[in-house]
């Protein structure tokens, strides 16, 4: 980190041409600590192939030519095609091939742990392309309950890639998209007014189901991501309540089913993924579930795509703070390099220091999904939707000040930071904005006093002689029985805290000493930590920027 390549320009070209995973100790450390060697080849290798020149070529010219939405051909026929850049198909390739569609399903020991690593080398690399990879794995539990789907359920576990815009059947793999929010209603889906009604005897039946009871879709969705996925699940409204539909891009003879696309959104950042405006005009789909039981569905579907909210923006943070360590270790200012100076070095050891717990806790949350003792389901129910909130908004703050680190490089739109710093907001609000995860951590502690009073004692078991962390326990614990109005009030602070302690747990148990203290002091007694505002000793600081960039 001493070396300058360029004495005369001063100039530090993006970090690249590095293996993501060897280079994260605190990656490799909390994948070791909850599965052992199991995983560390495949990591290995995924990690080479993300952090490489060229796929990070591939990540920029995805990003710079975004899809283009085709309503008619030429002859003034409705085919409502997206053409995508040769890039962005590259980058699904490879997120197919590591299984991030679909691997965490495969039945194998620490299945959510080995994607969830593999998911964060790639969100290091680009973000889009986990848009429709996060929906497809999500879908599979849910397809996976009824037989009708199992041929279609097939084809979403298959590595190969298949790009081609045509009937299901005809395919090597398929993906699956959501289809939720309506323009009157944002997070509010009980307002939903996409109607379905049932269908008699169809021609061509969907998934040759015939059988099978259809309906008829009629609405909008505001938001439609990945439109061209070969099928979206749909809420839609039925005269008893809200249900889950399955709505194919394609009927089985390969005619586009009724789903219009209106127009692809103009989004501030996650460029490369196609969101769209659509509508239904009397679309065929299958239910899926039960009649009235959508929202409950889609909200089993919202839980792992929320934890994968966490691991995206833990890959921003950690690719964010990469890239500035790398810039601030080889660019020169007032006579040494930028990582030399001091103060420097307090506000990148702080945005390490928070990289490594956002890092530490993903993994272990991801952990829980693989396991099935009680403290793991209220990790599951609990802690997603407070890591959403907290990981994410702190990813946003993070990338800002990696961003300063660089100064003016890291204002240009071909400089390294710009498409992280666009990208940064999107997991915070999608699936859920920050309020809407906060009362979601607050409702699930109020429907389970049990697993509540099981998650303190987990907690506190950890650290019953740590006074900081006791007395954080303790606020948190006094605060449940505020009135409900004063409990809302504070369900920010309330989330952010019961993270942030839960982060000091894990560190305790697993992060040398003077990390864990540094937390502790700069957190959970101090403001918060971040853009170095608190106290740093020098030899902390040093200790914190040895251990997340001794490598690079």
């Amino acid at each position: 980190m001493t070396a300058i390549p360029n004495a005369e320009s001063n100039q530090v070209d993006a970090l690249a041409d590095i293996n993501q995973y060897d280079t994260d100790i605190a990656l490799k450390q909390a994948v070791q600590h909850v599965s052992g060697d199991a995983l560390h080849r495949a990591l290995h290798d995924y990690g080479a192939i993300t952090g490489s020149l060229h796929m990070r070529e591939l990540a920029d010219q995805a990003n710079r030519h975004p899809p283009e939405l085709t309503a008619w051909d030429a002859a003034g026929r409705r085919i409502d095609a997206v053409e995508y850049h040769p890039s962005w198909h590259a980058l699904m390739a490879a997120g197919f091939s590591a299984g991030l569609h679909c691997s965490a399903w495969s039945g194998n020991a620490h299945a959510h742990v080995g994607r969830a690593a593999r998911f964060m080398l790639h969100g290091q690399l680009e973000s889009g392309t986990l848009c429709p990879l996060t929906m497809t794995s999500a879908s599979i539990p849910l397809l996976d309950q009824e037989p009708v789907f199992a041929s279609f359920v097939k084809k979403l576990r298959s590595t190969q890639y298949d790009a081609a815009d045509m009937a299901w059947h005809t395919k090597q793999s398929v993906m699956v998209g959501m289809g939720l929010t309506e323009k009157q209603g944002g997070s509010d889906l009980r307002v939903c007014q996409t109607k379905a009604m049932p269908l008699g005897k169809v021609a061509t039946p969907i998934l040759g189901a015939g059988e099978q009871q259809h309906y008829t879709l009629t609405g909008h969705k505001w938001f439609f991501s990945a439109p061209t996925s070969d099928a979206h699940l749909v809420l839609a409204r039925e005269e008893d309540g809200l249900s889950c539909f399955f709505v194919p891009r394609r009927l089985d003879d390969g005619s586009l089913n009724a789903i219009r696309i209106q127009r692809l959104k103009d989004k501030v950042g996650n460029r490369s993924n196609a969101s769209a405006e659509v509508e239904f005009e009397q679309a065929l789909a299958l239910r899926l579930g039960e009649r009235g039981r959508g929202i409950a569905m889609l909200m089993q579907m919202a839980a792992y795509t929320r934890l994968d909210c966490v691991l995206g923006s833990t890959a921003l943070l950690r690719q964010a703070v990469a890239q500035a360590c790398h810039f601030a270790g080889l660019r020169q200012a007032f006579g040494r390099t930028l990582v030399q100076h001091p103060l420097m070095r307090t506000v990148l050891a702080d945005l390490a220091l928070e990289s490594e717990a956002a890092t530490t806790l993903s993994i272990h949350l991801a952990h829980a999904f693989d396991q099935h003792d009680e403290v793991s389901q209220v990790w599951r129910r609990m802690l997603t939707p407070a890591a959403k909130f907290w990981i994410c908004k702190r990813a946003v703050t993070a990338v800002a000040e990696c961003m300063e680190v660089l100064g003016g490089n890291g204002y240009i739109e071909n400089g390294p930071l710009a498409r992280l710093y666009r990208e940064a907001p999107v997991n915070a609000i999608w699936e859920g904005s920050g309020n809407v995860m906060c009362l979601d951590v607050l409702r699930a502690m109020k429907q389970d006093p049990q697993g509540t009073e099981l998650l303190w004692a987990s907690l506190h078991d950890s650290f019953a002689t740590e006074p900081t962390m006791h007395s954080m326990l303790q606020r948190l614990k006094d605060s449940t029985s505020l009135d409900p109005a004063d409990q809302e009030a504070d369900a920010r602070w309330f989330a952010g805290n019961l993270v942030m302690l839960v982060q000091a747990v894990l560190l305790q148990r697993h992060a040398p000493p003077s990390i864990f203290e540094a937390f502790v002091r700069t957190r959970l007694q101090g403001n918060a930590g971040l853009m170095g505002t608190t106290k740093w000793s020098q030899n902390q600081a040093n200790q914190m920027l040895e251990r997340a960039f001794q490598h690079l």
